[in-house]
């Protein structure tokens, strides 16, 4: 057979799966086993059915020839010393060897049993027996005693040519028997010569498929596993161009090309998530210089605005205290325009110039205790608070790393917030409370002012973005979001609370900088107190 045909061959064992060689191996291997054992069942069985005949038919069957032969010559002693002598003592062993003979003979017939050659010997030991006792024994054992037979001398020679007739039959079934126990010996030993051969050949095979089926797992399981072990193991050290190669069974192989399309698909995540990490590298450092540009910016501008604006707003309200009154309602109505822009704008640009120091001014982070921070806010705000009648609740608050003045305006403009967007007519609740969560304190801001709708729930803290006229509540809009530029810049979060519905809640987050501070089980303090807030 050339390669050419081989191949072929060679190809579509290479597309069969593990479970289809174990299958194949199996069958193979239990059929041999089939055979073998069903061999040496039938050795098995054939060695017990020859000891058995031996045993029970063979060796039995000649001791009681023997025993046969023995009662006969008791009889041929018996019979010739009772016709010499008349003695009727002669006579027993003869009566005896009668009653042996009828037992042994029975006894030949079954075991001679199916053996025609057996009871054809048999046969003619019986026959011979017949003759002699009819001839000689039995007239006779007839005569009378006391006195020697005349028949035993008149027949003496026919009695002893009669006899030797039995004992030649005797001899020839014996014989017989003899060679039938050797030849049943012989082929004992030829099967149990054959059984050991035969159990011997299942122990080697069992060796041999054992040998063989670790050999088979090792080539067509573990090896190709271990090739494929070492290779994920190069790919997962970040050898990620490093191929899966397919060995083993097909079912083996298919894993192995999977796995190598998932390391070549991860190998193109990887390029592209490094494409799009140095993309975003350079993005975060466009935006980290744009933020600071703008910060920049926003410091300068507001900075360099302050010296213009004041002139503008100083030489209105000096127009409005020199000139109001002397000129007509329009003019009075524009000066008071001009004046109430240049303040507002004063403010506008005071409140960017704070938002912008956020984080580039106020970074000095210390041990802070939140309770005094709470008071000296409240006491900033205790104008206002007073005015409105507000009621604060609080919770016993935790001592953090932060910055002290950042803190400060934290609690100012979301206590101020909650005071000023109070609804009418009723008095302003508002409770502060902190609990630890993880590594993170949680806080909220209750209150039952107007609230916040839940659409406008993000909006809140963009800059500048107002719900309301400046008619209706004033401010600059920036408030809430200085606090989420505070709450950011320490790790935190800050949202509105959009299942509360009984005024605003507002929650953030801060880092615990202090894991041992803890909360007391009642601390609470009610505060009237007043300042203007700055939101």
């Amino acid at each position: 057979m050339t390669g050419d045909e081989r191949l072929p061959r060679v190809r579509g064992l290479s597309t069969w799966t593990t479970r289809r060689w174990l299958r194949v191996g199996v069958t193979v291997s239990l059929t041999v086993l089939a055979l073998l054992g069903a061999t040496g069942a039938w050795v098995l069985g054939r060695t017990a059915s020859i000891s058995d005949s031996l045993v029970d038919v063979k060796s039995p069957a000649l001791t009681t020839s023997i025993r046969l032969e023995s009662a006969l010559l008791n009889q041929e002693t018996g019979i010739r010393g009772y016709g010499l002598t008349g003695t009727a003592d002669f006579l027993k062993p003869y009566q005896q060897g009668l009653a042996e003979q009828k037992k042994d003979i029975a006894a030949l017939s079954a075991l001679l049993q199916g053996d025609r050659a057996g009871l054809r010997d048999l046969k003619v030991v019986q026959d011979s027996v017949e003759r002699w006792q009819e001839r000689i024994a039995r007239p006779i054992a007839a005569s009378p005693a006391g006195a020697p037979s005349p028949l035993a001398t008149e027949r003496a020679t026919e009695g002893k040519t009669s006899f030797d007739r039995v004992r030649t039959a005797m001899a020839t079934q014996q014989d017989g028997l003899r060679a039938d126990r050797v030849r049943s010996r012989a082929d004992l030993a030829d099967t149990m010569r054959l059984r050991n051969w035969v159990f011997t050949a299942i122990a080697v095979l069992i060796a041999v498929l054992a040998g063989v089926v670790f050999e088979a797992l090792r080539r067509g399981i573990t090896t190709p596993l271990e090739r494929l072990g070492a290779d994920a193991r190069a790919v997962a050290d970040g050898d990620f161009g490093h191929p899966i190669t397919p060995t083993g069974p097909a079912d083996l192989q298919r894993l192995s090309g999977e796995i190598d399309v998932m390391r070549q698909r991860l190998v193109q995540e990887l390029d592209f998530s490094e494409e799009a990490r140095l993309r975003l590298d350079e993005q975060s450092t466009e935006l980290q210089r744009s933020n600071a540009e703008l910060e920049q910016f926003a410091y300068v501008a507001s900075h360099d605005l302050q010296e213009p604006l004041r002139k503008v707003s100083s030489f209105t309200q000096l127009l409005q205290r020199r000139y109001g009154g002397q000129l007509d309602e329009r003019a009075d109505q524009y000066i008071d325009f001009a004046v109430d822009g240049a303040n507002r704008m004063q403010t506008l640009i005071n409140d960017l110039l704070d938002f912008s120091r956020v984080g580039r001014v106020h970074h000095a982070h210390q041990s802070v205790d939140l309770n005094s921070v709470m008071k000296r806010s409240l006491s900033a705000l205790s104008v206002s608070i007073e005015e409105a009648g507000a009621v604060i609740t609080q919770d016993e608050l935790p001592t953090l790393v932060a910055d002290p003045t950042q803190m400060g305006m934290l609690w100012q403009n979301l206590i101020g917030n909650a005071v000023k967007f109070r609804r009418p007519q009723e008095t302003p609740q508002i409770h502060v409370s902190a609990v630890r969560d993880g590594a993170l304190w949680r806080f909220t801001v209750t209150d039952n002012g107007i609230g916040i709708a839940p659409e406008y729930a993000e909006k809140v803290f963009v800059i500048f973005q107002r719900l309301h006229t400046k008619d209706a509540y004033n401010g600059s809009g920036i408030g809430l979001a200085m606090c989420r530029k505070i709450v950011e810049f320490h790790g935190g979060t800050i949202v509105v609370d959009p299942e509360y519905t009984g005024g605003t809640r507002i929650t953030f987050t801060l880092a615990g900088g202090l894991p041992e501070a803890e909360l007391p089980s009642t601390a609470s303090e009610e505060t009237r107190s007043g300042a203007q807030p700055t939101a």
